[in-house]
């Protein structure tokens, strides 16, 4: 691509990047791939960003809508796509909601390569918890006090290294580093509850790969707050199962 166009690429992306943060989440895996390209784009990298910017223009009324059931309860997604970027490093997606839309979301590339996709779990916990501690102490200091703070993920074991820290420990884990076990002390201390999450109900996985179809539009409308976090635990679960199939087919041919 000649400087010109990639001067106006490296401008329009950063444009993308705040408008993703402020109040287009719905944009902001698409954004988090273009970012890691603005120092040499392609023509296939052009595409992407016209891609964008035509569904952008197609759902320009689309806004990002937050609402409380309840202020003293907190709910968080965390969830990786483990090994999914060319150095085979994992992508880390996060958000919390209180019942309408999200927010403090997380769509980042992983700063270290993990052997298993336990360890990227634990590893993208570990980025994305001072997002649930600050959110903590940001309302104890606005006089509220959290009655219930749960972290929702869809891997058993990574959550039993994560509560149980070294005791969990199998061959497989034990040479990891020990500053990721902070986790379990902070998980007491914070009064944080982890608990399972199916991944068809894994709000999270929306920041971690591309979504398509009636599975994207159903997680943007969660996201977004057009709807209720509660229709995720209505919808049936094989029918989003079968689409994810579909698609990570589509994305392999």
């Amino acid at each position: 691509m000649d400087e010109q166009r990639a001067e106006n690429f490296h401008s329009v992306v950063a444009l993308l990047l705040f408008i993703s943060r402020r109040c287009r989440l719905d944009i902001q895996t698409a954004v988090a791939f273009l970012t890691t390209r603005v120092s040499k784009p392609t023509e296939d990298d052009w595409r992407k960003l016209k891609r964008v910017l035509q569904y952008l223009r197609g759902t320009i009324d689309l806004k990002l809508t937050l609402g409380a059931d309840d202020i003293l309860r907190a709910k968080s997604w965390v969830d990786v796509s483990y090994g999914v970027h060319d150095d085979c490093r994992s992508h880390t997606g996060g958000a919390m909601s209180w019942g309408w839309g999200v927010l403090l979301t997380k769509c980042q590339k992983q700063k270290l390569n993990t052997k298993s996709s336990t360890e990227g779990e634990i590893v993208g916990l570990s980025d994305y918890l001072p997002n649930v501690i600050w959110a903590r102490m940001f309302l104890e200091g606005q006089g509220y006090i959290l009655n219930e703070n749960i972290v929702y993920q869809d891997n058993m074991s990574a959550m039993k290294l994560e509560l149980n820290g070294k005791q969990s420990s199998g061959q497989k884990t034990k040479h990891m580093n020990n500053r990721y076990f902070w986790i379990k002390d902070r998980v007491r201390s914070e009064g944080i509850s982890i608990q399972y999450c199916p991944t068809e109900r894994m709000i999270a996985d929306f920041f971690t790969k591309p979504l398509q179809g009636s599975l994207f539009k159903m997680f943007r409308n969660v996201i977004l707050g057009y709807e209720h976090i509660s229709v995720l635990n209505v919808i049936e679960g094989d029918s989003i199962s079968e689409e994810r199939v579909r698609h990570n087919e589509e994305l392999a041919n």
